[in-house]
């Protein structure tokens, strides 16, 4: 298992963390197989979405912030509920599929950590499956 730390600059951002995964799959020497992606976080998620124009991730944020707003009426007490909330819709995990030693990702797509509780330093634990 490989772990990146992403830092996040804002409360609320997407983080591309593509290229990162790409050389992780380049040195595990894995022609064919399963890249398995996790974080270990409450408050941030994981999703591959567009990554050809960045209004697409703030359409996104601004979208989970009105349907999950910040200031909502929440029992938890620690002020983040929302991003509990949001984290739980956008998910936890992905999975990519690995074909001659690189990611399958269509022409727009990128991977990107999803922080809903930041600024902060978060890690993305990866798991790469040989198939073949």
């Amino acid at each position: 298992m490989e772990i990146i730390n992403v830092k996040t600059g804002r409360r609320k951002e997407f983080v591309e963390i593509t290229s990162q995964i790409e050389d992780i799959v380049r040195k595990s020497n894995v022609k064919n197989g399963i890249c398995f992606l996790y974080v270990p976080h409450t408050t941030c998620g994981l999703t591959i979405n567009e990554n050809a124009d960045p209004s697409v991730k703030k359409d996104i944020i601004d979208k989970l912030d009105e349907l999950v707003p910040e200031d909502g009426n929440y029992s938890h007490m620690e002020g983040n509920a929302d991003a509990h909330i949001k984290s739980s819709i956008v998910g936890h995990s992905l999975y990519v599929f690995i074909e001659n030693g690189r990611l399958k990702l269509g022409t727009w797509q990128g991977i990107f950590l999803c922080e809903f509780d930041g600024p902060r330093i978060r890690n993305v634990w990866i798991k790469i499956l040989k198939t073949e």
